[in-house]
């Protein structure tokens, strides 16, 4: 769980010992996830003496079965095999579609800067948290993101010492090294989940070894929207793109960012953010 742009701590634990681009924004007929699907439930709802609301109707058979054939081929789209063990938690999570809105990590709004009355960028600062966080290597950059969200979500649906579902966060943040010269990404991904904030104090423990609660301490960004599927190549370009609208300055890291993912990887043309970190906060 390391990350160079910024600084962490890994919280002790009981167990420790010293899809393409071109495809069309809207696919009718076809079962879609969205974060909003996994908005966390309120405490009344997770009343572990409330059965009915903690238990909801499970889905018909048929809904299961378009429902997990529908990620399975988001999943193909990143290279990556969904396991049948996923099926659950999806359809957990699917089921808080009627809960709150999902929670927003905290940040405060330093500046932004705008051009014929569109934003280009703006500044922010995020609090020092606590996160969930797990690291993978594999080929391909979506093929680490993938794998590394999977666990999370299993985290997220009672695969934790508190047993019960967490609650989803947005943004979900994906860490990005450079290679050293600059022109490609390395291997290891981290994504990382921000602990909703009653559990900010007291969070629950994963029962999957490689995942992480690391305290963060306080970020300074430069975020930049935009929209569509995150690959390594379409990264790259939103990279590039930001330091032409900076010029040249030597205030941001250049070796590390960050791409902040507010919608699932089965929505084409869902919301995404550059990144960059201030050396200095």
């Amino acid at each position: 769980s390391r990350c160079h742009g910024w600084p962490e701590r890994i919280i002790p634990t009981a167990d420790d010992t010293p899809p393409p681009t071109n495809v069309s924004c809207r696919s009718p007929g076809m079962a879609r996830i969205t974060f909003e699907d996994l908005a966390a439930l309120d405490d009344e709802q997770l009343d572990d003496d409330d059965v009915a609301q903690n238990n909801p109707e499970p889905m018909a058979e048929e809904e299961q079965e378009r429902l997990f054939a529908h990620w399975q081929a988001v999943a193909s789209t990143h290279q990556v095999s969904l396991p049948q063990e996923m099926s659950g938690p999806i359809q957990q999570m699917t089921r808080q579609n009627q809960a709150q809105e999902q929670e927003q990590v905290p940040y405060v709004p330093v500046s932004r800067h705008e051009k014929l009355e569109e934003v280009q960028y703006e500044e922010r600062v995020y609090p020092a948290g606590k996160w969930a966080c797990i690291t993978k290597g594999e080929d391909m950059y979506e093929q680490s993101i993938s794998m590394g969200f999977m666990k999370l979500m299993r985290y997220i649906c009672k695969e934790n010492s508190a047993g019960r579902y967490l609650g989803m966060t947005i943004p979900v943040m994906n860490e990005i090294q450079m290679l050293q010269d600059g022109k490609g990404f390395m291997k290891d991904i981290l994504t990382a989940y921000y602990l909703p904030a009653e559990f900010q104090d007291d969070p629950p423990v994963p029962t999957d070894s490689e995942i992480a609660i690391v305290q963060r301490e306080s970020i300074r960004v430069l975020s930049r929207v935009f929209y569509g599927t995150t690959t390594e190549e379409t990264i790259s370009r939103q990279i590039s793109l930001l330091w032409e609208l900076l010029g040249s300055t030597d205030d941001f890291h250049r070796d590390v960012y960050m791409v902040a993912v507010y919608q699932n990887p089965g929505v084409p043309c869902r919301r995404n953010e550059i990144w960059f970190i201030r050396r200095d906060p």
